[in-house]
């Protein structure tokens, strides 16, 4: 990811706790001698040793898990993002932009064959997202949850490289951050005000 410096995030913890806030992402491969991409949530892990490891799960009949195993992927996590008007620079000599943040993760993924695993893989994402489903997980018929596990591929992915890139008019003057902020925490769009907020937070 082209990444000037003044955008760049390189702190560990930080890009971890945007992985998990926004864990819905894009895990790409090569499938065919051609790029590949799913979309799925992930949950995030980060061990005190420092290795962060996503897990998430394929429905069987997509082809990208025959090939993950032997390759490096690379999953994207990616939003809230913003239209930046010009008019809320200084000067007029500005152009339109776009703010965003972005966390690339490379990775060499494992599949996990055993049900049992793949079954506690299931109950972590449900742990995550909503724990309160496991009550009413644990109540279905075992013949119905061994069904839905067979139709999926669960796997893991032992992040190797992290990139972060956090275009949040970094390069632009106090005052006009502070205008654009106050813009973006006004708009109609949760994604803008999000942005607003993100971008707050690194003015602090």
């Amino acid at each position: 990811m082209y990444t000037p410096t003044h955008f760049a995030q390189t702190d560990t913890a930080t890009l971890v706790a945007f992985m998990r806030r926004f864990s819905f992402a894009t895990i790409v491969s090569q499938v065919a001698e051609r790029p590949f991409a799913t979309h799925l949530p992930f949950v995030v892990e980060h061990s005190e040793d420092g290795q962060v490891t996503l897990l998430a799960h394929f429905a069987k009949a997509n082809p990208q898990w025959q090939t993950l195993e032997a390759q490096t992927a690379l999953v994207i996590f990616s939003e809230p993002h913003a239209y930046i008007s010009p008019s809320l620079y200084e000067k007029e000599l500005n152009v339109p932009t776009w703010n965003y943040v972005a966390v690339h993760a490379y990775g060499q993924a494992t599949l996990i064959t055993d049900e049992a695993q793949a079954f506690e893989l299931l109950e972590k994402q449900m742990q995550t997202f909503e724990k309160e489903y496991l009550i009413q997980w644990s109540g279905l018929p075992q013949e119905y949850k061994n069904a839905m596990v067979k139709g999926i591929v669960a796997f893991r992915l032992n992040v190797s490289q992290l990139e972060g890139k956090e275009k949040l008019s970094q390069n632009k003057k106090a005052g006009e951050r502070e205008r654009i902020i106050a813009h973006l925490a006004e708009s109609p769009d949760g994604a803008a005000r999000q942005m607003a907020e993100l971008m707050q937070q690194k003015s602090v």
